[in-house]
C-alpha cells in the first residue's frame, strides 16, 4: 500500500528563514514558467511544454547561483511538473465543456508546498545517526528536526514540505507499507450520516455531531470584524489575517481528529461497514438561482449547506476507507435512494412513512422506529446484498 505520513518540523530560526526563501524562489519559478507559457501562446501561438522549460533550468541556476541555484534541481522540476498538471487539468475542463479555470499566478499566500520527488536526491530522510531526534536533510536548508509521533513504515519515495500559518510540516509518501489486519469480530453494521447526529448505526448507536464551526463561530466573527477594519497592505492586517487563518485551521484539525476517532471505533468493532454513496457536492449547491429565476428558501438551504460541510462527511468517509484497507475490513458503498423512506420490516416505500425528521412509522405495517436507525438497517441490508452479488 501507499501511505503518506505528516510530521511537524521544528526548524531553527535560520532554517525557518531558509525554508521561506526556498518556498518563495519556487513560487517565482512557477510564476515565471506560467508567464512564459502565456506569452508564448499569445505572441507566437506556440505551446511551451514541460520538457522545454525543464531544459532551461541549468541556465537559470547558473545565472542566479545565490537564488535559484541554491535549491535542489529535482524540486524545481517538480514545481514545473505542478504547473504542467495545472495546464493539463485546464485543457481537460475545456474538452469537457466545464468552466476552464486558467492557471493563475501564485501570490505569497497561495504557494505553500515544495516537493522533492525522490529520497536522496536533494533530500534525505532520517540522516541523523544514533538515538537522537530524527531529522530530514533538505538541500540549501540543512538537517531539520522532525517531531515523529509515529513510526514510518515502508519505503520513502517522495518528500514534501508544507507551510501552514507559522508552522512547517513534513509529508513523507511511502510505498510498500504493510497492512495491519485486525482480528475478525463477525459483526456487520450500516451507518446513516446526518446533521442532527453525525451518524447512526443499524445497532441504534448515535454519534453526536460536534459542530466544530458553530463552537468557534463567535471567535471567528470577532477576528473577521477586526480584519475588516485593517488597512490593506498593513502589518496589522497581515496579523489579523493570520489570526483568522489559525482559527480555521483549528476547526479543520478538530474535524479531522473526530473523523479519525470515529472511524477507528467502527473499524475495530465491525468486519463490514455499509454507508450511503453521498454526492456531497450536489447536496451543498446554492439554492440562490439567478436574477431571472430566483431560488426558494435560500436562507434555510444556506444554513443546511453550512451544517453539512461542518459535519465533514467527506473527510470521515475518506478516513474510513483508508483505515479499512489497512485493517483488512470491508467498506461497502450503496445507493442512498429511498433508504430513509423504506420500511426495514415489510419493505413498503413511501414519503408518508417518515412522519418527522426523527420518527419513522410505516403506514403499511405500523412499524415504528427512529428514522435514522431504520435507514441504517436498510443501508446494511443493501450493503450485504451488494457484497453477495460481487462475491458470486
Amino acid at each position: 500500500m501507499r501511505r503518506a505520513y505528516r510530521f511537524l518540523l521544528r526548524p531553527t530560526r535560520r532554517q525557518s528563514s531558509a525554508l521561506k526563501s526556498c518556498l518563495n524562489d519556487h513560487r517565482l519559478l512557477y510564476n515565471a514558467a506560467l508567464e512564459e507559457r502565456g506569452e508564448g501562446y499569445r505572441k507566437a501561438g506556440k505551446t511551451v511544454r514541460y520538457s522545454e522549460q525543464s531544459s532551461q533550468l541549468k541556465d537559470i541556476r547558473r545565472a542566479d547561483p545565490d537564488g535559484q541555484g541554491r535549491w535542489s534541481f529535482s524540486s524545481q522540476q517538480a514545481t514545473l511538473r505542478r504547473l504542467d498538471k495545472a495546464f493539463a487539468a485546464f485543457f481537460r475542463r475545456i474538452r469537457a465543456a466545464e468552466k476552464p479555470g486558467y492557471p493563475r499566478f501564485k501570490g505569497p499566500g497561495r504557494f505553500d508546498t515544495v516537493e522533492w520527488p525522490k529520497d536522496r536526491d536533494g533530500c534525505r530522510w532520517d540522516s541523523a545517526s544514533g538515538s537522537g531526534p530524527r531529522r530530514v536533510y533538505l538541500q540549501g536548508i540543512g538537517h531539520v528536526r522532525v517531531h515523529t509521533h509515529r513510526r514510518v513504515a515502508g519505503q520513502v519515495k517522495t518528500i514534501a514540505v508544507r507551510r501552514e500559518g507559522q508552522r512547517w510540516f513534513l509529508v513523507l509518501s511511502c510505498d510498500e507499507v504493510p497492512a495491519e489486519p485486525l482480528p475478525a469480530t463477525g459483526s456487520q453494521v450500516g451507518i446513516d450520516m446526518g446533521v442532527a447526529s453525525f451518524l447512526t448505526t443499524s445497532e441504534g448507536i448515535q454519534v453526536a455531531n460536534p459542530r466544530h464551526l458553530d463552537a468557534s463561530a463567535e471567535n471567528l466573527a470577532i477576528a473577521q470584524r477586526a480584519l475588516s477594519r485593517c488597512r490593506r497592505g498593513s502589518n496589522r492586517r497581515r496579523k489579523a489575517r493570520e489570526r483568522v487563518g489559525a482559527l480555521h485551521r483549528k476547526v479543520r484539525r478538530q474535524r479531522l481528529d473526530h473523523a479519525h476517532k470515529t472511524a477507528r471505533r467502527l473499524i475495530t468493532q465491525h468486519d463490514l461497514i455499509a454507508h450511503e454513496g453521498l454526492q456531497i457536492l450536489n447536496m451543498t449547491r446554492s439554492a440562490s438561482g439567478t436574477a431571472e429565476s430566483p431560488g426558494r428558501n435560500v436562507a434555510q438551504k444556506s444554513g443546511l449547506n453550512r451544517s453539512i460541510l461542518d459535519a465533514g462527511w467527506g473527510v470521515f468517509l475518506n478516513v474510513l476507507h483508508v483505515k479499512a484497507e489497512s485493517a483488512g475490513r470491508t467498506v461497502v458503498e450503496v445507493a442512498p435512494r429511498n433508504t430513509s423512506r423504506t420500511c426495514s420490516r415489510c419493505g413498503h416505500c413511501g414519503g408518508e412513512n417518515r412522519a418527522s425528521q426523527a420518527r419513522f412509522r410505516c403506514v403499511a405495517c405500523g412499524y415504528v422506529a427512529h428514522a435514522d436507525v431504520n435507514a441504517a438497517v436498510n443501508i446494511l441490508r443493501a450493503g450485504l446484498a451488494r457484497q453477495a452479488a460481487e462475491s458470486a
